[in-house]
């Protein structure tokens, strides 16, 4: 009788399996996908040599998933708790609405392997878990919870037995005390004085190649950027070397207008698929996290340099009047009591009306006077940046 082709072998071991996700990465997605593609990856470039240092091995990271294997389970539950309390750390000064949070669940049970993946319920089970997780917590199983009590100086929460989805038989979840995850809050940076004009800020851009080659790309075209805007007389620019150490930090606007002393903050992202490249960038208000504009721009990597070039001044002659219109609308949110620097604000108007270079300098010299007299005044302090807009165009 003729015998069949041999079956492949089952390999098979024990192993913990420590499976962790994005808690509402959707709706992070929905409300700002750029934003939110650099945040995690710059979470990731943290959280990941992690998991390595913790003697486990990363199976697979698909979206914002995170599926890694470990020997001992105690280095599975140590690598967990020491992940949320850097996670609570680097969210300490995020915005409530853009903080990200992992849920993690950890199992130990057979599973089967080949070269790169793993398989069974001893994996199936510790995605389960790290789905009923909260936001910043940790659900393990039974057996973990037997494995590492005593072993670590962790609390723990009986949450009772689960019936977990494709999961035969009923789990008994055990939670790690949110308590001991935390971490102090950081002190907050004292927020600077803003400038006497309008100021911004340029982040890095983010790279949404997927390959980190271009990195040099994105970099690049926020040098040009911060080139282009510097040429604007009226604006105050960060300069380069403050503005990139945000990069590969997930921050919201408002902490960056805090600490930088701008108003204005732009961020984009650079993607690169075959031939094509694609820019976007938009325009957010410091003070409130508003958008003020926002576009993208498509080209070919052909000739880089002049494909940076007009880039930046594509969005620099975009924003300046985006930015004009802005600084008008919050000047002219602030009123005077002086009703000399009002008269000669009055008198400034009319001035400028005439529209030529002379009379816009005699209004600007009369805007000057009434600032002297009240500095705050904001619709004063709007005509001066619209006289000064008007030299340089006349």
């Amino acid at each position: 009788m003729t015998e069949g082709p041999e079956k492949p072998k089952v390999l098979r071991r024990l192993a913990a399996i420590l499976a962790a996700d994005i808690a509402g990465y959707s709706t992070l997605m929905g409300v700002d996908e750029a934003g939110t593609v650099r945040d995690l990856k710059a979470h990731q470039a943290v959280v990941l040599p992690m998991i390595e240092e913790h003697g486990g091995r990363i199976i697979d990271t698909a979206g914002d998933g995170i599926l890694a294997e470990f020997s001992s389970v105690v280095n599975a539950a140590e690598c967990a708790v020491a992940v949320q309390r850097t996670m609570a750390q680097r969210n300490a000064g995020v915005e409530e609405s853009r903080r990200m949070r992992f849920r993690i669940g950890i199992n130990q049970g057979d599973v089967v392997f080949d070269d790169s993946r793993i398989y069974g319920d001893g994996v199936n089970i510790a995605a389960r878990l790290e789905s009923i997780a909260e936001p910043g917590g940790i659900c393990i199983s039974r057996k973990v919870y037997e494995d590492i009590t005593g072993r670590m100086q962790l609390a723990f929460v009986d949450i009772g037995e689960h019936h977990l989805k494709n999961i035969a038989q009923p789990v008994r979840v055990y939670r790690i005390s949110g308590e001991q995850l935390a971490v102090p809050r950081l002190s907050v940076k004292p927020a600077l004085a803003l400038p006497d004009k309008p100021s911004i800020a340029v982040l890095p851009f983010t790279n949404m190649s997927g390959d980190p080659e271009q990195e040099y790309f994105a970099d690049g075209m926020v040098e040009e950027i911060i080139t282009a805007l510097s040429r604007i007389h009226w604006l105050f620019v960060i300069a380069r070397n403050s503005s990139f150490t945000y990069k590969g930090r997930a921050v919201d606007v408002k902490q960056v207008g805090r600490e930088l002393g701008v108003l204005y903050v732009l961020e984009g992202s650079v993607r690169k698929a075959g031939n094509r490249i694609r820019i976007t960038a938009q325009l957010l208000d410091a003070t409130n996290g508003a958008h003020l504009w926002a576009d993208r721009f498509d080209g070919t990597p052909e000739d880089v340099f002049e494909l940076q070039d007009n880039v930046a001044s594509s969005v620099a002659g975009v924003i300046e009047p985006a930015l004009q219109t802005a600084e008008y609308r919050r000047s002219t949110q602030r009123p005077t009591d002086d009703l000399t620097a009002y008269d000669l604000y009055l008198q400034a108007r009319v001035a400028r009306a005439a529209l030529d270079r002379e009379s816009t300098m005699r209004a600007l010299e009369l805007i000057g006077q009434a600032l002297d007299r009240d500095p705050n005044y904001g619709s004063a302090l709007a005509v001066a940046v619209s006289c000064q807009w008007d030299i340089y165009l006349l």
